[in-house]
C-alpha cells in the first residue's frame, strides 16, 4: 500500500503545530490510539524536524509527513528527518520538483484551475485545497472537478467535526486535513487523552459515511 492509499484509507490527516518536541511521541501515540495513524507536522513550529524524527523513529505504525513546506531547504530537512510525504499551502514549482525528484509524494496547495493544471503537468493527481472553507468548500471543489475528473483533493482549512461529513462523502476527496483534534491548547496542556477521544469521534463520523 503506497502513501496515497494509506491516506485514503485513514481519511483524516491531523495537522500538527507542536512547539514542545518532547511531547512528539506521546502525541503520535494518541493519534494511533484514536484510529488516525497519520500526522502532518507543520513547519510553522520551530523544531518540526525534531518532531518528525521522533515520531518516525519511535512509532513505526504512524505515517508522518511534513506540512507548510515553503522551501527546498525545508523539504530537504523534512525528508532527512524521516517524513514520508510533503505538503505545502501553495504551488511552488521548484519545491514540487525537488520533492518528486527525491521520490516522495508531494501534495501542493491548489486553489485555481491554473494551479491544478500545473500539478497535472508534473504528474500529480492528488492536490491540497487550501484554505477550503474560505474558498467555497465542497461547492468550489465540485465546480472545479468538472474538467478535472481525475484529480482527488485533500481540503484543509476551516474543517471540523461539524462539517467533516460533508467532505468525506464526496468521491472527489481523498482525505481531509484538520487541526480540531490537535488544537494548540490541548497540546500545550498535554491533554493527549482528549486528542485520542476527538480522533475516535472523527473516525466514527468517517465510518458512518464510507
Amino acid at each position: 500500500m503506497n502513501i496515497y492509499e494509506k491516506i485514503k484509507e485513514i481519511g483524516i490527516i491531523p495537522v500538527i503545530k507542536l512547539e514542545n518536541t518532547e511531547d512528539a511521541v506521546a502525541l503520535g501515540r494518541a493519534l494511533v490510539n484514536g484510529g488516525i495513524p497519520v500526522a502532518e507536522v507543520t513547519f510553522r513550529a520551530e523544531g518540526a524536524a525534531g518532531v518528525i524524527k521522533a515520531m518516525a523513529e519511535q512509532i513505526p505504525e504512524l505515517t508522518v509527513g511534513a506540512g507548510t513546506v515553503l522551501t527546498i531547504e525545508q523539504a530537504e530537512e523534512a525528508i532527512g528527518a524521516g517524513a514520508k510525504f510533503i505538503v505545502s499551502p501553495g504551488f511552488n514549482r521548484k519545491v514540487v520538483e525537488y520533492v518528486l525528484g527525491r521520490g516522495l509524494p508531494m501534495i501542493p496547495g491548489c486553489m485555481t484551475p491554473s494551479e491544478i493544471e500545473q500539478g497535472l503537468e508534473l504528474g500529480l493527481d492528488v492536490l491540497k485545497f487550501f484554505p477550503a472553507e474560505a474558498n467555497g468548500g465542497m461547492k468550489m471543489i465540485k465546480a472545479m472537478s468538472g474538467p478535472y475528473g481525475g484529480v482527488k483533493f485533500i481540503p484543509t482549512g476551516g474543517i471540523n467535526q461539524d462539517n467533516l461529513a460533508d467532505y468525506l462523502k464526496s468521491d472527489k476527496i481523498l482525505a481531509v486535513g484538520g487541526s480540531w483534534m490537535v488544537k494548540p491548547d490541548l497540546l500545550r496542556n498535554r491533554q493527549f487523552d482528549e486528542v485520542t477521544r476527538l480522533c475516535l469521534e472523527a473516525v466514527e463520523i468517517k465510518e458512518q459515511i464510507r
